[in-house]
């Protein structure tokens, strides 16, 4: 077989190639490219593109070689490795026409190594950082033979029941925007055709984050202004930022599933946002229409899908068995098949597959030795990324940096969890090469002091939970119980306590308790953990907890019983020596939350940017006939923005530049911040605004800018912000996204409780 180089594309000229008669004209453009090979496209092999399958027990490797071979599957997901992939994309070379396959997986915090899941990411509120985790994740992917992940995830979550909550950034619009967009360009670099870089597919759209209940795949219900103002932004901020995909969400909005709403994927989609690139359903997501009720058969639902713009089934089982008889009846027409296939052969040509089928599987003499070799993961971004994620949420009486001389009590169930360090959709990490807590603090203390390990309790005492949790662990177990009694484990524990000058508490939610379809009522600390917080505390000696969870957790109990809570979230590879930099004091904490947390469950949703009501709560004030709950104090336990520093900082009171702004100026807001502690730390500025009088209810304020400085102990730096009509514009009943003339709140502050203001007119 010769070769023949066009325009730098290699490209196969056998009989039957689909490059064998084009001409570099057209191999150079893109439109010209895909155009042709649609027209040399037969019924079956345009079908064929549309199937993305899942490698697994549904079809064998076998099976799906034959199938690739014979032109009917597009794509696949789940193979991760170059020696996976490489068999499958000769397969494609040996079908007719030789279109390449693409691989995807969920990248969503790192691939090999794993950096903190996604809220602890947007708790670091540092972009570079988070962009350095996706530009990682994307080499790493890359090397691995991945052409596409199902990343960023950028669903709002204001409900901390969605056990989803762990891979989203939070419950603002402006921040998950800001991080929507840094992630894209941190996966697909400075083009998606780079062999180091991987296409981006941003997810669940849309609104998956606000499932009634919190319940994982539950319905949405949203007015118009809401899905507008809140949670459509930061999609759209990911397909402005180029993203070449979109995964569609699971849910119904407004009594429509995703993945039938012609108004989501083509009024909203690709006429109002221009959106080009691929569309591909979540698992399985086609059948669902039947369950959703909305199709009466697997037919109608293909047709469904296909007529709505959903371009690739993913663990298809409907599109390759109903479309060639539903174009026959006349039910669809070929251009709703052509549009699927042009934008899946689009997508292919965006990641630079037809230029080159192997350009991230590569040649198998130059794959690596071992997969797993440690010599592939990049620990030193893990561990510095993981620090700057941490929220010290409670210091009393500088119980934090621990002494490095001290004697200190390590417990509990997370303590020593190398799996759970990783957290959710931890993508080809493995346990064996995360760092636990106790490792990370056996490492810093050294011969210096002593750690003193007990385990203390179980995750949990509730046989169905953890039956649940490790329904889905087809290899081994993700929770095990250690056989000892409650008590038995707990007096461990606090004989371990006496003996020490601290106790450090590992305490929180097994991974998967911060997972998909894992949902939960509650959102306290497991009963077993807080017996053994209450044991420990009674021994009188100083308690610093270490929380790790994916979600918000209702510690009103804890937050009294500690001297010290650090929230860690799931830090990834590096996690244990993250933590442990932080809790000595080789790092100061300067995260900021991303999502409020509550006093308890009752109180949800509770968000910072809520609308503005008639009655309002006022704290200090008599409750009655105000917005409020009387049997408990009205209010989250840490607000959006919270973060405490082992250092402290003022604020000067806010000085504006003018107090009126045209429609074309700009006014700058400036505060000076001042380190006025004895070390060196760096803090989040967060600029908010209100709308003081609309046209309609607006909210209470809205984050618009933020700068994460760094001041060395004493120092003191002007923060500026300049504020124009863009910054104050919202969508109106209308669906108008404008600014209205009136008064403005500026606010800034370190957290989004306590602020500066100052006011202004928009002329």
């Amino acid at each position: 077989m010769k070769k023949l180089c066009l325009l730098g594309l290699v490209v196969s000229l056998a009989t039957h190639s689909v490059f064998a008669e084009t001409k570099p004209a057209v191999l150079k453009d893109k439109d010209a490219f895909v155009s042709d090979l649609l027209k040399q496209m037969t019924l079956d092999e345009k079908i064929g593109q549309l199937r993305l399958i899942s490698i697994g027990p549904e079809m064998p490797r076998e099976l799906i070689r034959k199938e690739i071979a014979a032109g009917r599957i597009g794509g696949t997901f789940n193979s991760i490795t170059r020696p996976e992939n490489r068999p499958m994309q000769d397969a494609a070379m040996r079908s007719r026409l030789k279109i390449p396959m693409f691989f995807a997986y969920d990248v969503i915090h790192g691939h090999r190594t794993i950096f903190p899941i996604s809220l602890a990411l947007a708790s670091s509120w540092d972009m570079d950082a988070i962009g350095r985790s996706g530009r990682v994740a994307a080499q790493e992917a890359a090397a691995d033979s991945l052409d596409i992940t199902f990343a960023p995830m950028v669903d709002i979550s204001r409900d901390p029941r969605w056990g989803r909550t762990s891979e989203g950034f939070g419950e603002d619009t402006y921040l998950t925007s800001r991080i929507a967009e840094v992630m894209v360009k941190a996966f697909q670099g400075t083009s998606s055709a780079k062999a180091d870089s991987i296409m981006a597919s941003v997810k669940h759209f849309a609104l998956y984050g606000a499932v009634e209940g919190g319940r994982d795949y539950n319905v949405v219900d949203m007015s118009p202004v809401k899905m507008y103002q809140d949670y459509l932004p930061p999609y759209h901020a990911a397909i402005k930022a180029g993203a070449g995909g979109v995964m569609v969400a699971l849910n119904s909005i407004n009594g429509v599933p995703a993945t039938a709403n012609t108004w989501l994927m083509n009024d909203l989609l690709r006429k109002d946002w221009g959106f080009k690139g691929l569309a591909v359903s979540d698992h399985g997501a086609i059948f669902e229409l039947i369950k959703h009720g909305v199709a009466k058969d697997g037919r109608e639902a293909a047709k469904l899908a296909i007529k709505a713009g959903i371009d690739m089934s993913m663990n298809d089982s409907l599109y390759g068995k109903e479309l060639p008889g539903l174009l026959k009846s006349g039910e669809i027409e070929q251009s709703d098949i052509d549009n699927a296939v042009r934008e899946v052969l689009g997508a292919k040509y965006d990641m630079g597959l037809f230029a080159d089928p192997y350009l991230r599987i590569g040649k198998a003499e130059d794959d690596p030795v071992d997969t797993y070799a440690e010599s592939r993961l990049h620990r030193a971004d893990a561990r510095d990324v993981a620090r700057r994620s941490l929220v010290l949420l409670k210091n009393q009486n500088n119980a934090l940096p621990l002494k490095k001389s001290a004697t200190i009590a390590l417990v509990g169930p997370l303590a020593k969890a190398p799996i759970d360090m990783m957290g959710s959709w931890a993508a080809a990490g493995k346990p064996a090469q995360s760092v636990t807590l106790l490792d990370g603090m056996n490492a810093v203390i050294g011969e210096k002091g002593k750690v003193i390990y007990a385990r203390g309790a179980n995750i949990t005492n509730d046989k169905k939970v953890v039956d649940y949790l490790n329904f889905l662990n087809f290899d081994a177990p993700e929770v095990v119980d250690d056989p000892r009694s409650s008590q038995a484990m707990i007096d461990e524990a606090v004989k371990a306590a006496k003996d020490a000058d601290v106790v450090v508490a590992a305490v929180g939610e097994s991974r998967g308790m911060s997972h998909e379809s894992s949902s939960r009522t509650d959102l306290n600390i497991p009963q077993s953990q807080r017996d053994l917080i209450k044991a420990l505390k009674a021994t009188g000696k100083p308690l610093v907890l270490v929380l790790m969870n994916g979600r918000p957790l209702s510690i009103v109990d804890e937050n009294e019983q500690a001297d010290a809570i650090l929230e860690t979230w799931f830090a990834g590879t590096e996690g244990g020596n993250a933590i442990a930099d932080v809790l000595f004091g080789d790092y100061n904490p300067s995260g900021k939350l991303p999502i409020t947390f509550p006093r308890s469950v009752g109180q949800i949703p509770t968000y910072y940017n809520h609308l503005s009501i008639g009655r309002p709560f006022t704290p200090g004030k008599p409750g009655n006939y105000t917005s409020q709950y009387f049997d408990d104090t009205t209010g989250p336990l840490f607000p959006f923005g919270y973060g405490l520093s082992y250092t402290s900082f003022s604020l000067s009171d806010m000085a504006l530049s003018s107090t009126t702004l045209n429609k074309t100026g700009k006014l700058d807001a400036t505060v000076v911040v001042k380190n006025t502690g004895k070390v060196d730390g760096e803090t989040v500025v967060q600029l908010y605004i209100q709308d003081v009088a609309g046209s309609m209810i607006r909210p209470v304020k809205e984050l618009k800018n933020f700068q994460k400085i760094m001041l060395k102990a004493g120092e003191e730096r002007a923060v500026h912000f300049t504020i124009t009509e863009e910054d104050l514009k919202f969508y109106n009943t209308q669906l108008k996204f404008a600014a209205e003339p009136g008064e403005f709140n500026v606010q800034i502050g370190l957290d989004s409780q306590d602020v500066k203001q100052q006011s202004f007119e928009l002329l």
